[in-house]
Order: structure tokens, then C-alpha cells, then sequence
């Protein structure tokens, strides 16, 4: 594109190009051009969040993820093994095998059969067990992948590389990397926000964090309860004018000190997050408020029980936020490791299930009814599944070999199964889909090509899938 102007404008050299484009009207329309390819010629501010074009049409515009943090057990949600019930307190077969290292360690551990009454539902005759039978309510707009694999045994690592597609903190996160890939499509709102029920996910912020992109990218977590977002009021006595005198009066300040300070991105990121949280007293307020929710929508989010309302709450407002242009919202189901069922896992998962079930469903019913679920692309799952064989004989080890996540919306073909595990859920052994290969399709469907996001680090063009990671296809197909 460069050269082309160059030729039009008739200049023998790029340095003659850029020195002659930073003023006048010819800069004005430049700026803007070379915004959309991604440059910036001397002097010419590009706003890092303004909206970037797709590399192809998008089949979603917003993503909510549901992260079920610990490790919700697959063959006791979403994939029935007759086997596993058959060979029910017997050793592992010695044709399957047992995996060469676990969490706690296998020792004499025997195969547990699911406790669970299973369902076919819709047209398609997917299964759920009465867990999640609401959920299963759903089945025609669920494409369940039931081949999922990880590299990490323990929950911290897992639940960082399900966010950032490496078990080691540092990499930005895939809330992070969409909004550098895309942009913001609302100015007065977050693009990538994350709703936790209370507790801090394991890794804490460097599950949303930008990792090695700019500060400006990383998730902005709202609180739980009745103020998710504090101080969206201006103090009684401060008017409008005054707070615009204090911004522009900080901002001058911070400009000066970051004159010679050009690596330092998050002085950068504090600089806009001021501007975006006087946006937001007005936008954020509107966002937030669910006081004006009719009774029956309350209900159908399980807000009126108090073992869902949380969970409910959060899934309204992911729905609230989507639908105010918000790129990425995730929601923590159990976090902190609420899930990690290794005794007891009746009763873990009773009560886990009754806070996730209804809210999610709500949520399914709530999107397809306003339209949305056709570009809301929404992402079930954990950072592993559980293994089919006991542990402390009433609970079940971490599983990262074999297990179930699931998409719906945002251009997912409903009522499918991708992949399998074996007889009895402890590998994935057709069409296996690794963390990478989620996060690239995650992309795909919000029409960015994994490998051509890039940003360059210490002289690395690093991409979200490190060096991994296909489209899974069938899911869309």
C-alpha cells in the first residue's frame, strides 16, 4: 500500500513518503489508511483499539466463555460409557492402560461407573445426565466436542494454558488477543471483561492478563454483588467539567513523563483506562443494572434460588454486556478450583451443577430468543476432565487426555459430536482436539486466522497458538 502512494504522489523514497504525509490533508486521510494496515507514520497517532477489519467474514461477534474451573467430569456430564459402567470396580483393562503419570497417582485404583440417570434430548439425541438436564434442554444448538486434550496435570498450569495456550504464566490471554486482533467495538465498555463468582481463579490476573502485548489489551474483571463496577458515580459535588479539567490535566502529566518512556505500555493503558471509566459512568451504569430485569427473566437465569443466583447473575450480565459490543466476557463457575472432585464427587457435582445448569440454559434460552446466539459464540468446559477410576474411592483424579467441552452459537453447527474417547473416557482417540486447536477455531469464528495474529517479542513473531493449534472444521461445517 506504501508503495503504491508512493508512486501516486510521485516520491522517490519511503522516508521522503512519511515526511511529506505527517502534514496536511494528505496526513488526514493517511492516518486513517495506513491505521487499517497497520502502520503509523512519524507524528501519527493510531489508537490501538479502534476497530481492525477481519481476515474474512465473521461468523461471531462476541464470545462468552464458560469456564468451569477444576475439572467437571465428562463421563459423568456429557459422554455415557457403557463399558466404564460394565467393568465397574475393576482394575484398568490392560488394553487401554493406565496414564504413565497422574495428579495424585493411580495406585489400586478401580474403574467407578457414573452414578448418574442419562437423557437423549432434542432431534439430534445428544446425551446429558440429569446434572445438567436443563442444558440438555439445549442439544440441538450444541456442537459437543468429546475429544479435548491438555499438556498439564495440575490446575494452575491447565487453567492458564485453557486461557492463555500455555501452561506457563506470561502469555497474553485470548480475551487479550481478540481485542488485538479486532479492536473495540464500543468505547464506553471494556472489550474483553471477566465475572468470577466470588473467588479468585487459580493464577489469579495472569489467566486475563496481555501477557507480552500492550497493557491496554488485557481483561478487566468486574466484582460480584451489586456494584460490579466501583465508583461509576462521580463524588456529590464534582461536576462534569471538573472531572474533564482533572483527566485532560493527568493525561498532560503522564504524556510528559512518557515522552522518553515509549516501551512502557502500561502507563499507556492507565492513561486510557481513565478516559474509558469517565465513558463509563454513563454506559457501564446501563450494562450493570439489573434492578429493572422482569421477574420472569430472573427466574430463567435461576436468580430467584440461592444455590444459582451468582452464576445467574453473571450469565445476565454477560448477556447485558455481549449485547452492548463487548468482544470476550468470561465467566468462572467454581473458581478457585470449586470442581476438582477428588472425593466426593456426588456431592461436589450436585452442587455444582445446581449453580451452573439453569443459568447456562438461561442464558441459551435468553440469546436464542433476541436473535443473538447466531453471532454469540458461547464455549463450555474446564481446564481438564476427570478420569473414569477412582480416587479416595468416591472421587475422581484430573483427566487431561480425554475430555468434553462444548460451542454453541456464533456459527457452531448445533446437535453434533466432534471426536471420541475411548471405551471408558480416559483418552481421546478420534479426531483429538488439543487446547491450541480450540483457541484457533475460537478465532477463526470470529473471523481472525491464528496465524496471521501476530505481534513481534524479542525479535519473535509469537501468534496465540505458540506453535501449534488447526480449525476444527467440522464444528462450523
Amino acid at each position: 500500500m506504501i508503495d503504491k502512494l508512493r508512486h501516486h504522489w510521485n516520491v522517490s523514497s519511503r522516508r521522503e513518503f512519511f515526511a511529506r504525509a505527517g502534514s496536511g490533508l494528505a496526513g488526514i486521510a493517511l492516518a486513517s489508511m495506513l491505521a487499517e494496515e497497520g502502520y503509523a507514520a512519524p507524528g501519527v497517532s493510531v489508537d490501538p483499539l479502534a476497530p481492525k477489519k477481519p481476515h474474512h467474514p465473521p461468523m461471531a461477534k462476541s464470545v462468552i466463555f464458560l469456564f468451569m474451573e477444576g475439572g467437571p467430569s465428562h463421563v459423568d456430564l456429557f459422554d455415557p460409557k457403557p463399558t466404564l459402567t460394565k467393568l465397574d470396580g475393576k482394575p484398568i483393562p490392560d488394553s487401554i492402560g493406565k496414564p504413565s503419570q497422574t495428579s495424585r497417582g493411580t495406585g489400586n485404583n478401580t474403574l467407578m461407573a457414573s452414578r448418574r440417570k442419562w437423557a437423549q434430548y432434542g432431534q439430534s439425541g445428544l446425551w446429558a445426565s440429569d446434572w445438567y438436564s436443563n442444558i440438555g434442554e439445549h442439544a440441538d444448538d450444541l456442537t459437543v466436542i468429546r475429544s479435548c486434550w491438555a499438556d498439564g496435570l495440575n490446575h494452575v498450569g491447565s487453567v492458564c494454558q485453557m486461557n492463555t495456550g500455555s501452561i506457563l504464566a506470561g502469555r497474553p490471554s485470548m480475551g487479550a488477543w481478540v481485542t488485538y486482533g479486532l479492536g473495540t467495538a464500543n468505547r464506553n465498555l471494556p472489550s474483553f471483561v471477566v465475572l468470577s463468582d466470588g473467588h479468585d481463579p487459580l493464577g489469579g490476573s495472569a489467566n486475563w492478563n496481555s501477557g507480552f502485548l500492550p497493557a491496554l489489551y488485557q481483561g478487566t474483571r468486574f466484582r460480584t454483588g451489586d456494584t460490579p463496577i466501583l465508583d461509576l458515580k462521580p463524588p456529590a459535588g464534582v461536576s462534569d467539567q471538573q472531572q474533564r479539567n482533572e483527566l485532560g490535566l493527568l493525561e498532560k502529566l503522564n504524556q510528559i513523563w512518557s515522552q522518553n518512556k515509549s516501551e512502557d505500555t502500561e502507563l499507556d493503558a492507565r492513561i486510557r483506562s481513565y478516559e474509558l471509566a469517565y465513558q463509563m459512568q454513563s454506559a457501564a451504569s446501563d450494562a450493570v443494572d439489573l434492578s429493572r430485569e422482569s421477574e420472569s427473566t430472573r427466574k430463567m437465569y435461576g436468580m430467584d434460588n440461592p444455590a444459582s443466583s451468582v452464576f445467574g447473575t453473571n450469565c445476565l450480565m454477560a448477556r447485558k454486556l455481549v449485547e452492548r459490543g463487548v468482544r470476550f466476557v468470561e465467566l468462572y463457575c467454581g473458581a478457585g478450583s470449586a470442581w476438582d472432585a477428588h472425593n466426593d464427587l456426588e456431592g461436589n457435582h450436585t452442587k455444582n451443577c445446581a449453580a451452573s445448569d439453569k443459568p447456562i440454559a438461561g442464558l441459551l434460552t435468553d440469546l436464542k430468543a433476541r436473535g443473538m446466539l447466531k453471532d454469540t459464540l458461547v464455549v463450555w468446559g474446564g481446564e481438564f476432565g476427570r478420569t473414569p477410576f477412582n480416587e479416595l474411592s468416591t472421587g475422581r483424579d484430573h483427566n487431561p487426555w480425554g475430555f468434553t467441552m462444548w460451542m454453541a452459537g456464533g456459527g457452531a453447527k448445533g446437535g453434533q459430536y466432534v471426536g471420541t474417547t475411548d471405551e471408558i473416557g480416559l483418552r481421546a482417540v478420534e479426531q483429538p482436539v488439543h487446547v491450541h486447536d480450540i483457541h484457533a477455531t475460537i478465532l477463526w469464528m470470529l473471523g481472525l486466522d491464528h496465524l496471521q495474529v501476530t505481534f513481534l517479542h524479542n525479535g519473535r513473531a509469537e501468534r496465540p497458538t505458540v506453535l501449534a493449534g488447526e480449525v476444527i472444521k467440522p464444528i462450523f461445517a
